[in-house]
């Protein structure tokens, strides 16, 4: 037992499409969240596991907070905002490409709501060409809240990021190691499964498809006539009979290519061969039925 080790919760929260999620697999130094381009790829809390033989720190992201439309989009919210209180440390991260405006104030006005610190991470510096603009937005930032700290990073090509570590690993306290040293990710692997494949769907799929569609992996058993073969059964969910055309696509080929690219990367995480029996089920309007958010994986109590 290592008397010293230091471990902690930190949450990582900020509007839609900042670099959440790139910021924390690289933080890991692994893939724990999917990444698209599409606004809103994070629903749930992912929960990434950060291991040395002194430390633990298990980094949460969340989905972006945004104006919601639909109960999946208050869901989202809610999943953001319930960290705020129930952990060491946030990291507010925030897009350095784009100015301060109504959704990064109402972002601040509930960080004033919680007494953990705040760090501010400025990410995608990578893409500033005008530094003084950059600091006159940031200083709106700094008027608006005291943060702990600030932090100027590239999430996607690792500038900084070593810092940003270093500063988050100090302010952890004494703790216990909550997961065993080997694992990277708290969530469970028929959650990983259908995040891979919502993955390749939302990087195939364009207009009003990705933010009707979710994914549920339905059976993960060993296959009967092979041993070194895993059987996996998912459902991508649509909400209209047009969108399960584009997902099939012409001879199904578009269904065939998000299942080639997902069971890849499945193989990879894995180490297994995986049979991938994909299906695509029409569920009007899921988005808004409690039942339907609750089977796939988005409510929490209130």
């Amino acid at each position: 037992m290592n008397d010293n080790f230091r471990s902690g919760f930190v949450a990582v929260i900020g509007r839609p499409n900042v670099g959440k999620s790139t910021l924390v697999n690289t933080l890991i130094g692994r893939k724990v969240s999917i990444i698209s381009p599409k606004p809103q790829t994070t629903r749930n809390q992912i929960k990434g596991i950060y291991t040395t033989p002194n430390e633990q720190i298990i980094f949460i992201d969340t989905p972006g907070i945004h104006k919601p439309r639909h109960e999946l989009g208050k869901f989202m919210n809610r999943s953001a905002l319930t960290t705020l209180t129930d952990v060491d440390l946030i990291l507010y991260i925030v897009d350095g490409s784009l100015d301060y405006g109504t959704g990064e104030a109402y972002v601040i006005e509930r960080l004033k709501k919680t007494a953990v610190p705040v760090i501010l991470t400025v990410n995608k510096i990578d893409l500033i060409k005008n530094k003084n603009r950059l600091l006159e937005n940031v200083i709106k930032y700094t008027a608006a809240y005291n943060f702990a700290a600030v932090y100027y990073v590239s999430a996607l090509q690792g500038d900084n990021m070593d810092k940003l570590l270093g500063e988050v690993s100090a302010r952890m306290e004494p703790g216990p190691k909550y997961y065993p040293g080997e694992e990277y990710s708290a969530s469970p692997e028929s959650f990983i499964i259908a995040e891979i494949i919502r993955e390749k769907a939302l990087l195939l799929t364009r207009e009003e498809v990705p933010h009707s569609l979710a994914v549920a992996t339905e059976e993960i058993k060993p296959a009967e006539d092979n041993p070194h073969l895993i059987d996996v059964r998912a459902t991508i969910y649509v909400e209209r009979s047009s969108q399960k055309k584009i997902i099939i696509g012409s001879g199904g080929q578009m269904l065939k290519e998000i299942g080639t690219l997902a069971r890849r990367e499945i193989v990879m995480l894995f180490g297994q061969k995986i049979f991938l029996d994909l299906w695509v089920k029409v569920e009007t309007d899921w988005r808004n039925k409690t039942r339907e958010l609750r089977r796939l994986g988005y409510f929490l109590e209130n």
